[in-house]
């Protein structure tokens, strides 16, 4: 699969516009069909996210990640329609509950590759003591006592050096909480 530069200058012209359509705009509908059930409601969702983005192009700070921020809108969209649409006759609902889930499909595995890069980039420029204690605390899960010992400081720096991994962290994550919650959600975590 192509390649897309996730984040785009700032003035989005028509040719990024149609490439990005092109590229984005079925695994879109996929992905807003997990929330919908109907295929045609969801590219009608996904077709307005995308005249929304050209018609704020000027407005909406695009040099971040398009797909986190068309995700996200689409995301949003489709809550807004569930939420708009509870009228369902509740015996569809229910029986629409217990038809199995669809597989993960491309777009929801590109943004959670995004998402993982941007973590693991986010960790890496950590200064290098706090990285590691990050490290040992998060992914070797060793108690802060442990940490501690290992390193030969004071249980205080530990805890100082994780408290200031996760500020750090939270600062250049920022964009992606949306994302993230999305994902959770649609894991079922």
């Amino acid at each position: 699969m192509e390649q897309l530069n996730t984040s785009i200058s700032t003035t989005l012209d028509e040719a990024e516009f149609e490439h990005l359509f092109k590229t984005h705009f079925s695994g879109l509908c996929f992905f807003a069909q997990r929330y919908i059930k109907d295929i045609d409601t969801s590219k009608e969702i996904v077709h307005d996210a995308f005249i929304n983005l050209w018609e704020k192009r000027d407005s909406i700070d695009i040099t971040k990640s398009v797909k986190s921020y068309l995700a996200t809108s689409i995301h949003n969209r489709c809550l807004n329609y569930l939420r708009n649409n509870k009228k369902f006759d509740k015996e569809i609902l229910s029986f629409e509950k217990l038809m199995p889930e669809a597989e993960p499909n491309g777009m929801d595995n590109l943004v959670a590759d995004e998402l993982e890069n941007k973590i693991k980039k986010s960790i890496a420029e950590l200064p290098e003591k706090c990285r590691e204690i990050f490290i040992m605390n998060r992914f070797e899960n060793l108690k802060y006592q442990e940490i501690a010992d290992k390193l030969e400081l004071s249980i205080k720096t530990v805890e100082a050096q994780i408290s200031k991994a996760l500020q750090v962290l939270r600062a250049k994550l920022v964009e992606y909480i949306t994302l993230l919650i999305i994902l959770i959600k649609t894991i079922n975590i």
